[in-house]
């Protein structure tokens, strides 16, 4: 499975990054994929290869270029309990500084590098992301109604934003970690959902925590993981590829 770099031009720099893709030749549908918080690392080079083996060009950016390149901060071959305090402070004030208008901007240049890759297929596109990496997804599909027919997060920090829903056109699929939200809360973020008219399924994946996706953290859930390609593949495969 071909893994290259990648420098996307933004507004503000350029974002390194890697895509993963098909091997042989031929155009694929493209799909933009948004780290968790602890970024660009092997665990998701390996979620990205396994995707891009079912027929997808991958598009991995490192969101927090701003701060430098890969690795933005240095992490431990497993990222343990122990360990995840101390680096989810050094994260946070990334995190605090990635505001809505960089967001934006960063994604109209991820999604312009992507469709313009030679081994990408015409027509639309879809967008997942994990933990903030979800959330960003769904800015990025609200913000591209015409253009992101699918979007997809896991064990992501979404609520029920009326304004955000509203603008969404995409299919949508919604992985919650148990630890992360309550049946009560889903419920009612399902509801707004409905009421913005959005194509979804939206679920709490049962014994679960934060993190579930990510196979070197101490949160990784193999069974979770496999319904998330469960849900994920499917997902992708009526909108990009059924049409």
């Amino acid at each position: 499975m071909p893994i290259k770099t990648v420098q996307i031009p933004t507004t503000d720099g350029r974002a390194d990054g890697f895509a993963a893709f098909p091997d042989g030749d031929g155009r694929h549908p493209g799909v933009l994929l948004y780290a968790d918080a602890f970024g660009i690392r092997p665990a998701l080079r390996e979620l990205a290869g396994e995707l891009a083996g079912h027929g997808y060009y991958v598009l991995v950016p490192n969101f927090f270029y701003r701060h430098g390149p890969t690795p933005v901060i240095a992490l431990p071959e497993h990222i343990g309990e122990d360990a995840r305090p101390a680096l989810v402070e050094r994260i946070m004030p990334l995190i605090k500084a990635h505001t809505a208008d960089r967001i934006l901007r960063d994604a109209d240049a991820y999604l312009r590098f992507l469709t313009a890759q030679p081994e990408v297929s015409a027509g639309p596109v879809a967008v997942t992301g994990y933990c903030i990496g979800g959330l960003l997804a769904m800015r990025t599909a609200a913000a591209h109604p015409g253009q992101v027919a699918a979007v997809a997060g896991f064990h992501c920090p979404v609520d029920a934003d009326e304004r955000l829903l509203a603008k969404l056109t995409a299919r949508v699929h919604l992985g919650h970690a148990e630890s992360d939200l309550t049946p009560e809360t889903l419920a009612e973020l399902n509801r707004s959902l409905d009421a913005a008219g959005v194509n979804h399924t939206s679920e709490i994946y049962p014994g679960t925590v934060h993190g579930f996706t990510m196979a070197d953290t101490d949160a990784f859930n193999s069974a979770a993981l496999q319904r998330h390609w469960d849900r994920l593949l499917p997902l992708l495969g009526h909108s990009l590829t059924d049409g």
